[in-house]
């Protein structure tokens, strides 16, 4: 996806106080940003508290964003960053924490719709589901993953390939080969 030239300008008018360009940019950004804490495996009022706090983060460190670079990367770089810090802050508070009680599992329903997408992501790595929820769910470009995670193109291309790989395997093991 090439850069975006309505959220880069929406981006630098909120740097210069523009309220209603803020507003855009989270009525906007927000379902894509929530979807990609979701694709994470985390409860959905987890997820609504990452996106509260990523938009918080964005709104204290706004003067960082360069005029005229891509928006995505630099937001999916802030976003990222704040689920890593809640990892492990909660990492921290599970580690001190006894477990009292286990609540039973429930029993997923089965539907005829096909694989559990979410079941398969599940599976793997982290570094794998966060590039495929980059690529496909939000729709960025290699080249914007590779600025939103630190990394190589090479690497980004790397981490999907073998995500794809997997995916592939595991559908195939569920008999899903269309």
């Amino acid at each position: 996806m090439p850069a975006d030239p309505e959220l880069e300008a929406l981006m630098a008018r909120y740097q210069q106080g523009d309220s209603r360009a803020a507003s855009d940019l989270v009525t906007r950004l927000s379902p894509a940003l929530h979807r990609f804490f979701m694709v994470q495996f985390v409860s959905r009022r987890f997820a609504d508290d990452l996106l509260q706090e990523t938009w918080l983060r964005i709104h204290e460190v706004r003067h960082t964003y360069r005029p005229g670079e891509p928006v995505l990367p630099w937001l999916y770089a802030i976003a990222r960053n704040i689920r890593v810090d809640q990892y492990r802050k909660t990492r921290r508070v599970e580690d001190r924490e006894q477990q009292v009680e286990r609540m039973p599992e429930v029993a997923a329903v089965e539907t005829d719709r096909g694989p559990d997408l979410e079941a398969l992501l599940a599976q793997l790595p982290e570094s794998q589901r966060e590039v495929v929820a980059m690529l496909k769910i939000s729709g960025m470009s290699l080249e914007e993953v590779a600025r939103a995670t630190s990394s190589s193109v090479g690497s980004v291309k790397q981490k999907a390939h073998r995500a794809y790989e997997k995916l592939r395997e595991l559908l195939t093991a569920v008999g899903f080969n269309k």
